[in-house]
């Protein structure tokens, strides 16, 4: 307990900026991941193309090499933004791959009659999606988007080595004070097993609900 007691407000620091890294790029990957599903499943080819590349692209990319092209790429084409955008920009565009493809499985359980019918009353495309797929779809995509939410939480850690405050990071300061990094590590875990479960807890009432609804 010394050391967390002794670096309680490191590691508090470090855990804010993981719940912040954690909460942005998660309503950034939402956003794109169901635009990129609206494209996947669009009769509009090129949009079907677009969003076949993003998957494919992001899916194959490893997060760390995506953080270099982000932090270091950007800067050569004159974005220059705060080391933690650049954190939420990767983090988010990598895991709306993930979104995506959850949200397209979902899509695919909703039987085609149900679209079919809605273009019958005049429904547009969107109007379909948004209205009568998406919210029948939401029933089957809570339980994958709240593994894919876990493992973003965790994914934060990567942005520690690319000067952005989160809480696997606090090792180094601990470590630098002369602390036992086999304990700052183990209060590390704590956090991220904390952050974790609320997010696991989160998704269970939340598919609980949906299934309610049903």
């Amino acid at each position: 307990m010394k050391v967390l007691i002794d670096n309680w407000s490191t590691y508090w620091h470090g855990f804010l900026g993981t719940l912040a890294l954690t909460g942005v790029s998660a309503a950034l990957a939402l956003a794109a991941g169901v635009l990129v599903a609206a494209f996947r499943v669009s009769p509009v080819r090129p949009l079907r193309a677009f969003g076949t590349g993003w998957v494919t692209v992001l899916r194959n990319t490893p997060l760390t090499l995506l953080f270099f092209v982000v932090v270091l790429g950007l800067p050569r084409f004159g974005v220059v933004l705060p080391f933690f955008t650049f954190a939420v920009l990767a983090l988010g565009c990598y895991t709306s791959a993930f979104v995506c493809e959850a949200f397209r499985s979902g899509i695919n359980t909703v039987p085609a009659g149900q679209g079919e019918a809605a273009r019958s009353l005049g429904l547009t495309f969107g109007q379909t999606l948004g209205l009568v797929v998406l919210p029948q779809a939401y029933r089957a995509v809570v339980a994958p988007l709240g593994s894919v939410m876990i493992a973003l939480a965790k994914n934060t850690a990567i942005a520690g080595s690319f000067s952005v405050v989160e809480l696997l990071g606090t090792y180094r300061t601990v470590n630098e004070l002369g602390y036992s990094v086999i304990w700052a590590f183990v209060w590390i875990a704590v956090g991220y097993l904390l952050l974790t479960l609320a997010i696991s807890a989160l998704f269970g009432v939340l598919e609980r609900r949906a299934a309610v609804s049903r």
